[in-house]
């Protein structure tokens, strides 16, 4: 018979307690659940268990880090219309710089995407993603803000839900690597509006990313959903278990 090994606790925590699955599971179990490193997703877009859950228009391509010895480390943003960037014809009108203290968390917010007066917003946004996937020229960049994302620093966790009218609810979770973190986890993040996003500081280290917009900072594009985490408190669960 196995020895129970909590036998030292009192009855209640033994029965709170609940054992962490380190199983390892497939990228596309992963993605929405655990999370994965971006290094699977920018290099394995193409796989067909990653189509069935990726969320349309989200772009994820690597970078790559040059070290300069006893001075730092180079490593380029984008080049317009070139890469994944210039496939897609998307250019930034703003370049924005922001630092997230470690052990902090941002989101969720949210963009608006735009609709056409003559369009249901499911027909419009199915056309766009779903049915004309790659006819990127009917993307309404200059009315509507879509982010592209780079990290300089730290080590950024990336929740996105994508909450569009007529398309599939689905979820990606994924680690980013800043630039002093040299890896296949350097990226470049591209998120669409109306897919809510948040990011959290891993570790003990200060996240700096540096972000462009396909728009300039509008106030009214600025949609907040679930952003409590911004205020610091501690879980509920965690407020009920000290408190026990």
């Amino acid at each position: 018979m196995k020895k129970d090994l909590w036998l030292g606790l009192n009855e209640r925590t033994r029965k709170a307690l609940s054992p962490r699955d380190y199983k390892s599971g497939s990228v596309a179990q992963r993605i929405a659940a655990s999370g994965v490193d971006a290094a699977e997703l920018s290099a394995g877009r193409g796989k067909a268990e990653l189509k069935k859950v990726w969320i349309p228009g989200v772009e994820i391509f690597p970078r790559e880090i040059h070290p300069q010895r006893h001075r730092g480390s180079f490593g380029e943003l984008a080049r317009e219309a070139q890469g994944v960037l210039g496939k897609i014809k998307l250019w930034p009108r703003q370049w924005s710089a922001a630092r997230m203290f470690a052990n902090s968390a941002k989101g969720f917010h949210i963009h608006p995407p735009c609709i056409p007066a003559e369009m249901t917003a499911d027909k419009w946004l199915r056309r766009l993603f779903i049915n004309q996937p790659q006819n990127y020229s009917l993307r309404p960049y200059d009315r509507e803000q879509w982010d592209i994302m780079f990290f300089l620093q730290g080590r950024a966790e990336i929740f996105l839900r994508d909450v569009r009218a007529g398309l599939p609810a689905r979820s990606m979770r994924f680690f980013a690597d800043g630039d002093n973190h040299r890896s296949r986890n350097n990226v470049g993040v591209v998120i669409p509006p109306g897919v809510a996003h948040a990011i959290r500081a891993e570790g003990s280290e200060d996240v700096i990313m540096v972000y462009g917009t396909s728009t300039t900072f509008q106030p009214d594009f600025e949609g907040r959903i679930a952003s409590e985490v911004e205020a610091a408190d501690l879980p509920e669960s965690w407020r009920k278990f000290l408190s026990s």
